[in-house]
């Protein structure tokens, strides 16, 4: 493999069958790449009661400020029916100037063209004139509790001291670099538990059924209207996304009922104050105190400014190798952005998402090569003598 070529290194990456939260080597490749490169590695496997182990790496080169980070994942989604693709999810096929396979666009392709870029980069300045480093996580896609997020506060106690960060997603919407993410709403998913009192269907008066009461704590939720939107954000909004009862007869009443749901809100919220809402919500629907809302995982929006020297940078950079400015948006579902908000600015962008977790995801190797010359570009601008 040509270390500094993007196709193969993500070629490499998804043979690893990496699926959250298993991690099948993908570390172990990009390891071996990077100190071969004269980067320092630390690797650490973070750990949680009822959650998997998750294996972590953080790379760095140089010293001093100004520090960029690189921030990607690479564990992916399960594959689903295998037999479904036209080529195997984990072979890294190239046919037509297309790589297939589970993570080419999110994000082993990111990834790829990252450190192609910085290996480039390196090769030609072995002391970049500040600090370079990547952190990656094997559980972006899974709960996010034993990756970035501890991975970042380990650096930040060990003393790393981030300046900017840039997070390799999909933000591409029709060609590379076309739309840049510089914030994303908060995420909360929750779900409903309605007990009654199981029964016979001839005998209602001897029973008490959940199912009317979590129908109407349901409708209560999926047609409220939680906000307008706001000058960044588009509106928050409410999705049910399961309502099960477990109950294989026609002739019980069951004995409880659930809902689970997600909500996607933006700054006119927080995750504490969505919460705080949504229990009024479900009060007023359920009618008694047999229906509990649990908030499962939640997380905050995030915002970078538009006009600030990061966003300005990395459009100067895609308009060097594009020819055309990228659009600034905050749409989409959550990511490893928001643990690195409070430390810094933070702008994501990476290859075009039409076929994330889908059957047959895949990345023209074209696109590879675009990306890693935007990321080359960033690196250009980021590391100047104008930027101490």
């Amino acid at each position: 493999m040509t270390v500094a070529d993007p196709v193969e290194i993500a070629r490499a990456l998804l043979r690893c069958r990496s699926v959250t939260p298993a991690d099948d080597g993908a570390q172990d490749l990009l390891a071996g790449i990077l100190t071969g490169a004269g980067f320092s590695v630390a690797r650490k496997t973070f750990t949680a009661a009822g959650t998997p182990d998750v294996a972590n790496l953080l790379a760095t080169i140089g010293n001093g400020p100004p520090h960029l980070v690189f921030a990607g994942h690479t564990d992916v989604v399960p594959a689903g029916d295998e037999r479904r693709w036209t080529h195997r999810p984990f072979q890294a096929t190239v046919a037509g100037g297309v790589l297939y396979g589970r993570g080419a666009v999110d994000m082993k392709g990111g990834i790829a063209c990252f450190l192609a870029a910085a290996l480039a980069f390196v090769g030609e300045r072995p002391a970049p004139g500040g600090t370079l480093s990547l952190v990656v996580t094997g559980d972006e896609e899974g709960p996010a509790i034993n990756g970035t997020a501890k991975l970042i506060d380990w650096a930040f106690a060990a003393g790393h001291r981030f300046d900017a960060a840039v997070i390799g997603e999909p933000t591409s919407r029709r060609s590379v670099g076309d739309t840049i993410k510089i914030g994303r709403r908060g995420s909360l998913s929750a779900s409903i538990r309605v007990t009654g009192r199981q029964g016979h269907v001839a005998y209602p008066d001897l029973a008490d059924n959940p199912i009317p009461r979590l129908v109407r704590i349901v409708d209560r939720l999926a047609a409220g209207k939680l906000d307008d939107g706001s000058a960044d954000f588009s509106p928050s909004h409410l999705e049910i996304t399961s309502i099960d009862v477990g109950n294989p007869t026609f002739n019980v009443i069951p004995g409880e009922a659930s809902a689970r749901f997600n909500a996607r809100f933006n700054d006119r919220w927080s995750a504490a104050s969505l919460e705080e809402h949504l229990r009024r919500e479900v009060a007023a629907a359920g009618g008694d105190a047999r229906a509990e809302l649990s908030v499962e995982r939640a997380s905050n929006w995030f915002l970078s400014p538009r006009a600030g020297p990061l966003v300005d940078l990395i459009s100067e950079a895609v308009r060097s190798v594009t020819g055309a400015s990228p659009q600034l948006s905050t749409t989409g579902g959550t990511s490893d952005a928001r643990f690195f908000k409070d430390l810094c600015p933070v702008v994501e962008i990476g290859l075009v998402g039409e076929t994330i977790h889908q059957v047959d995801e895949r990345v023209p190797l074209a696109d590879l090569e675009i990306l890693t010359a935007v990321y080359r570009a960033v690196l250009d601008r980021f590391f100047t003598a104008g930027r101490r």
